[in-house]
């Protein structure tokens, strides 16, 4: 039997697995990783601590008897650079992409390159400061060019890791689409101002899929809301939409071939790209934190426990509370959701909705959507280790021995209860 070594980074934990042909999970390792401060005195990622983690956890686990590691890949958070100079050696902090940008900076940057929503349209990038990651080198340019000048190579943070795990530089997709402000959608390729500020020779060249001659296939790395949507897509072959749930709600849209207008993004919809280069159209609401705010306020004003409305509905201790949160559910939080799912649709050909994450065993919200897309099927979707199992099944045809991926990868069920509230 054959396996691949897949690292998932995330802000909070790191983790490592190892995925059989079959990708079922055969080694698992989990790390909390304290954080630095850069050199403005704000938090940020240990660079040198993530390394070390990684070079270990890899030589670990290569050194297991057990286990044939034929192929390496990682999927990381995205917004994040790793600066490297002639040796390949950071050259700079692993910045936080939540730090206050230089409103000067940003106005001095539209004002050369504008206007914003012009600008905005054509890279499918909401201004967000950091996290647009090519502000960030202008970042350095114009404010710290004692730094700029020592970059020879900067990665996105998930094709440094690769670069670690034995890749050679590379660019990827997958990083420079998720709202970089790097990547002209219209024209797929490089933005005009990036060319212009002289930054393009500091990436790597772009490959799609990278290759080498070495024993062990190292793969280039994946953003890790671009690798969640592979098993999904390698599952079924019927255009759907997939909302992730967490804090943040995304309905994702593979099958949406329409350009963003500025009224999407506006409304916190933008585009991602596929590993192939395909965009994505991808809409955002904050339906996580929002109920989570709800639950506490109709907890404290009712008096019952946070997890109230998973008690038997029957449960006459709670009926008031129950009661304002279906009202809540079905009449805010469905109707945001339901916005935000329409704009990533757009007219494309949807007819399954999968939805994945926390709400994903939540009957009011299955019941709300079904409600509120009555010509959709609804489904609870659930994958294990999605991002990883994503970044494993991207290095396929690297470590399997099998023609396809195809196995069950997504545990898919549909209820009578959710054609209805």
């Amino acid at each position: 039997m054959k396996h691949c070594l897949i690292f998932d980074i995330g802000k909070t934990n790191k983790k490592a697995f190892v995925f059989d042909e079959n990708y079922r999970l055969v080694f698992e390792e989990n790390t909390h990783l304290p954080e630095t401060i850069d050199d403005e005195g704000e938090s940020c990622e240990d660079i040198e601590l993530l390394q070390k983690w990684i070079l270990d956890t890899q030589q670990a686990v290569l050194a297991k008897p057990e286990l044939n590691i034929q192929a390496l890949n990682c999927a990381t958070y995205g917004a994040s650079f790793v600066h490297l100079d002639e040796q390949g050696k950071p050259v700079a902090p692993l910045y936080n992409y939540l730090k206050t940008y230089p409103a000067d900076l940003l106005d001095d940057f539209i004002g050369k390159y504008g206007p914003a929503e012009r600008l905005s349209l054509q890279t499918a990038s909401p201004l967000l400061g950091h996290l647009n990651s090519g502000l960030q080198l202008y970042w350095l340019k114009y404010r710290k060019p004692h730094i700029y000048k020592k970059i020879k190579h900067t990665l996105h943070l998930p094709q440094w890791v690769a670069y670690l795990l034995g890749s050679p530089m590379c660019s990827e997709t997958t990083s420079l689409g998720c709202h970089t402000m790097l990547w002209d959608f219209q024209k797929n390729n490089y933005h005009d101002w990036v060319k212009k500020e002289e930054l393009l020779p500091k990436f790597p060249p772009l490959h799609g899929a990278l290759e080498n001659e070495a024993v062990i296939h190292s793969a280039n790395g994946l953003h890790d809301s671009s690798a969640a949507l592979i098993p999904y897509l390698a599952s079924f072959d019927e255009p759907f939409v997939l909302i992730s749930t967490g804090t943040w709600c995304i309905s994702l849209n593979p099958f949406n071939e329409e350009p963003l207008t500025a009224a999407e993004l506006a409304q916190d919809c933008l585009c991602y790209l596929t590993p192939t280069g395909k965009p994505v159209k991808a809409a955002r609401y904050f339906g996580g934190y929002e109920h989570e705010q709800a639950l506490k306020a109709i907890a404290e004003k009712y008096g019952v426990a946070p997890d109230f409305y998973l008690k038997p509905e029957d449960d006459q201790s709670n009926q008031a509370a129950l009661s304002a949160y279906k009202r809540f559910m079905f009449d805010e939080l469905i109707q945001k959701q339901a916005l935000s799912t329409r704009l990533a649709i757009g007219n494309s050909p949807i007819k399954k909705i999968f939805v994945d994450g926390g709400f994903s065993k939540n009957k009011w919200y299955l019941a709300g959507l079904a409600q509120a897309f009555p010509q959709h099927q609804i489904f609870s979707a659930e994958v294990a280790q999605a991002t990883a199992l994503g970044a494993a099944l991207a290095v396929h045809a690297s470590f399997n021995g099998k023609t396809s991926a195809a196995v069950d990868l997504v545990g898919v069920r549909r209820g009578e209860a959710w054609s209805k509230p």
